[in-house]
């Protein structure tokens, strides 16, 4: 790994307190499912049509939720209610590519290990009968009888629970954080040399140490105009003339668990671009300090709407009050995105609409299609909060189409329209208290 835990974490300690975790969370999931064994394949390569080039591999979030194992295809975990788990590890003969490290580290004391040199045999130290067997895993995993079948009872249980972070896991995604934190702070600095996104984006991987099979999502880089394209890879190799401002979404990956933070810049320190940027960050910081515990994530994304508006309406680009904005459509068209999500072992981790932990689904306020997350927050969650302000033609356009031209003083999104947009985007922790912003904390510590 190319970052350590600090000194003084016992992650040895941490991690047995998250396995009990995962033992006790399993027995529970099992049993709501009529299951006696818990199968998870970490997953195989996927291939190209018509090529025998392997995308990058990506592990299944089920496997490493119970292990910092995350390149590793065609192993398994395997745990069942009073035994101790056992992992199945592929390390195959192989010249043409590296073969993984015995298994080593924190975490192996707690297992039983079975080696293997072809992944078929594994077969040989899966539990009897599979039909007793919840697998959880895509198609592409099976091997043999063993199909994964993701009963739902089994998978709406776990998932739930996965929203509640482990101590062992809020120590990972500070350590996301510190990675993620360091390529911002590269980045921040080769944007104001002048490079290129191509360069920025080379000077963050370089930095954090992670290229596109490691990072967690794809890095968004944009500079100009390019900040109004909500999810932006091209990584243009030239730099615009002249350059005015730089978005940046890019995060990191710590055994497993994933960091997605949001920065903007603006060229010129005394223009009024950058005094939007300021005022979004104060609104921002407001707004993390309501991840609370009790608090609906769906009111925080409508109260994001009309704190948004009232900076459009004091920067006179809006007419309307907030209020009247949000009524009418107008505010998506300069804030179409929802307010964040639930993050951990992924970017959009999962159940954040659950209903509760059997399932069902809580819906979306109306006219707001793109939240991610609807549910109450409670103590150890941990979501992004991301609000932010785009000068978008289509959506723009859209707003004169449907009768509301006059809620806009476009002169005014004219001039700000060459700037693209404005994100801001931290994860935060839900406690017991007030809020843990996690990322703040980390540009804290490296500043």
């Amino acid at each position: 790994m190319n970052a350590s835990i600090p000194p003084g974490v016992d992650v040895a300690s941490l991690y047995a307190g998250h396995l009990a975790t995962m033992k006790a969370r399993a027995d529970e999931a099992l049993a709501r499912g009529g299951f006696d064994h818990l199968v998870v394949p970490s997953g195989t390569q996927h291939y190209q049509v018509f090529d025998d080039r392997d995308y990058p591999y990506a592990v299944n979030p089920q496997f490493k939720a119970w292990l910092p194992l995350t390149r590793v295809p065609h192993n398994w975990l395997v745990y069942s209610p009073g035994q101790r788990p056992k992992v199945i590890f592929h390390q195959p003969f192989d010249y043409w590519h590296v073969v993984p490290d015995a298994p080593s580290g924190w975490w192996v004391e707690h297992f039983d290990i079975h080696i293997i040199r072809k992944p078929d045999e594994a077969l040989a130290w899966l539990p009897k009968p599979s039909t007793r067997c919840a697998i959880l895993g895509e198609p592409q995993s099976a091997l043999g009888e063993y199909v994964p079948n993701n009963p739902e009872p089994t998978i709406n249980y776990l998932e739930y629970q996965r929203s509640y972070k482990t101590a062992y896991e809020i120590a990972m995604m500070r350590q996301a954080q510190r990675l993620a934190v360091r390529g911002h702070r590269a980045a921040e600095a080769a944007f104001r040399e002048g490079k290129s996104e191509f360069a920025i984006h080379m000077a963050y991987c370089a930095t954090v140490g992670q290229d596109l099979g490691e990072l967690p999502y794809n890095n968004i880089v944009a500079l100009n105009e390019h900040g109004a394209v909500l999810h932006y890879h091209e990584f243009h190799r030239t730099a615009p003339t002249p350059v005015r401002s730089f978005l940046i979404d890019a995060g990191a990956s710590f055994h497993g668990y994933a960091s997605d933070i949001t920065r903007s810049y603006a060229q010129h320190a005394s223009g009024e671009f950058q005094a939007m940027i300021d005022a979004v960050d104060a609104a921002q910081i407001a707004m993390t300090a309501q991840v609370r515990a009790g608090v609906d994530y769906r009111q925080l994304h409508i109260d994001a709407h009309l704190s948004l508006m009232g900076i459009l309406k004091d920067f006179g680009v809006i007419t309307v009050s907030p209020e009247a904005a949000l009524a009418t459509g107008v505010s998506a068209a300069f804030f179409p995105h929802g307010l964040g999500h639930p993050i951990g072992l992924q970017v959009h981790d999962v159940a954040g609409f659950a209903e509760n932990d059997r399932g069902g689904r809580i819906p979306r306020p109306d006219g707001h299609p793109y939240l991610r997350m609807t549910r109450m927050l409670e103590p150890g969650m941990v979501v992004t909060i991301e609000p932010g302000i785009y000068f978008i033609d289509m959506l723009l356009d859209e707003v004169k189409k449907n009768g509301h031209a006059g809620s806009v003083d476009w002169a005014r999104v004219d001039a700000f329209r060459p700037y693209g947009g404005i994100r801001i985007e931290d994860d935060v922790l839900c406690t017991e208290g007030e809020a843990d912003n996690l990322t703040r904390l980390a540009f804290a510590e490296a500043a």
